[in-house]
């Protein structure tokens, strides 16, 4: 079914400069999945999961530029000599961001797009849609606008449309990374029935507990090369000590710690009558009162369109029709003057990268109150912190979405402002980078300031959460 020899592949980028530089996706590579195989890709971000992936589905090498050695064959199709348009009715793909996929602005002509590409008759299209949403349980979801859907939701689109066409294969790219527990859970029952159907699924992901009842194999890749391949049967017997002696996520789920009501203190953050809801919708936030305590990390945690995410955009600002008012250091903050008081790492990370490489983005945001001789020394010790000083000179769009996540992390270590917002900080990350993360917040808390990480990761509440505050659409 799929069938890699001996397959090496390296990516051609340039740096701030212009000059080329190559960037390893995978070396020397040798595996097969077999028709009908569940297969779970993992390993630390940067070890070639996404490069397999691309392989799989023909956008390495006819998307993605690079110098490719060996052969890889998909559903008889040598992947080399065959487009994607050839590889198209084989594989069926869901990416990290399913936004990156969507080329309509409602669902029901989402689901149909691919197989109005591939000449299917409109009847049968109509009869799979039906099937499909029958089988997914999205009816609901049907002829609804994809601007209006929560992150849940448009990855439960995302898996439907290519479900409607079909293909023998599916392949996933860190699908979990931005779903709340329920959304996980209903992406691993549609994994199971495309299993209990007979696809050929790949699933390349940090997030491992929901996949160990539904893996066949485990391969675990280090340095693009494949050095475990670890049988279904043995999977589900092994603990997280074993999990994190490979350094990966856990292998069981982990329970969110329960609440904890932050104690009353003087010049803490204090939100009272936040209000605001999104023009011709009824999504938006209506919070009484908010006591986040001063130089602690508090995790906002709830589901999906819970209004977590809206929150931080009010807080930080940016939603200049939002009322209420928020008080901090003994005064109250303006909307026009948050921007002074909190700096927000944003989910989608590619609407706050503007340069031309990892060290200028970095730089943009140390404070101008750093001596222009210690800005550049500033920036290049927090990206070495996050592992990424190697990749100082590339350009940002160039990376991986995990390499993304950290350059602006990176970008929110340096800030000066005394209030940090990360939302889904982790989300993409391996966790030897988890971990990082979790260490640099815990920083962040010694030296001062208030940080508030907006989070579905169970894992990193674990390892830095002070309080945990509780978003509901009840609530909010």
């Amino acid at each position: 079914m799929i069938k890699l020899q001996n397959v090496s592949f390296h990516y051609k980028n340039t740096d701030a400069f212009g000059k080329l530089q190559k960037t390893r996706g995978i070396d020397d590579l040798t595996l097969t999945v077999e028709k009908g195989a569940f297969v779970v890709l993992a390993g630390d971000s940067g070890c070639g999961k996404t490069t397999v992936t691309r392989l799989i589905n023909g956008l390495v090498p006819h998307y993605y530029d690079g110098e490719l050695s060996g052969t890889v064959s998909v559903c008889g199709l040598d992947v080399r000599s065959s487009g994607i348009g050839d590889l198209a009715p084989h594989v069926g793909s869901v990416f990290q961001n399913p936004r990156s996929q969507f080329f309509n602005v409602d669902t029901t002509s989402e689901l149909a797009f691919a197989s109005e590409n591939l000449c299917t008759p409109p009847d049968e299209i109509r009869k799979n849609i039906r099937r499909v949403a029958q089988e997914m349980h999205m009816d609901e979801l049907m002829d609804r606008s994809i601007f209006a859907l929560s992150g849940g939701e448009k990855q439960k689109v995302a898996c439907a449309s290519v479900a409607v066409s079909e293909p023998e294969i599916m392949v996933l790219d860190e699908p979990s990374s931005n779903l709340d527990a329920a959304g996980i859970e209903e992406l691993a029952r549609v994994l199971a029935l495309w299993k209990a159907k007979g696809k050929t699924v790949v699933v390349a992901e940090h997030r491992l507990y929901y996949l160990t009842g539904l893996a066949d194999r485990l391969l675990l890749l280090r340095d693009g090369k494949l050095v475990e391949e670890i049988p279904g049967e043995q999977l589900r017997s092994m603990d997280n000590a074993q999990a994190e002696a490979r350094g990966l996520r856990s292998f069981t789920p982990i329970a969110m710690p329960e609440p904890e009501a932050p104690s009353a203190e003087k010049d803490a953050l204090v939100c009272e009558g936040l209000d605001f809801h999104y023009k011709h919708s009824d999504k938006g936030i209506h919070i009484p009162y908010l006591h986040i305590p001063r130089g602690k990390i508090t995790a906002i945690v709830g589901k999906n369109g819970a209004g977590k995410s809206t929150f931080a955009r009010v807080l930080c600002g940016l939603e200049k029709k939002a009322k209420g008012t928020v008080r901090f250091g003994g005064r109250e903050w303006k909307s026009k003057q948050r921007p002074d008081l909190c700096y927000m790492i944003m989910q989608d990370v590619n609407h706050q990268l503007f340069t031309d490489s990892v060290l200028e983005e970095v730089m943009l945001s140390v404070p101008e109150t750093v001596p222009e001789g210690e800005r550049e020394a500033l920036a290049r010790q927090v990206l070495d912190q996050l592992d990424l000083l190697p990749l100082a000179d590339i350009h940002p769009m160039a990376l991986s979405g995990g390499q993304k996540q950290r350059v602006a992390i990176a970008g929110g270590v340096v800030t000066g402002n005394p209030v940090l917002l990360f939302d889904e900080p982790t989300s993409g990350l391996d966790y030897k980078h988890m971990r990082q993360v979790a260490a640099l917040l815990r920083k962040l808390r010694d030296d001062g300031k208030t940080v508030l990480v907006i989070t579905h990761d169970t894992e990193l509440v674990r390892e830095i959460a002070d309080c945990v505050v509780v978003f509901s659409k009840e609530t909010t």
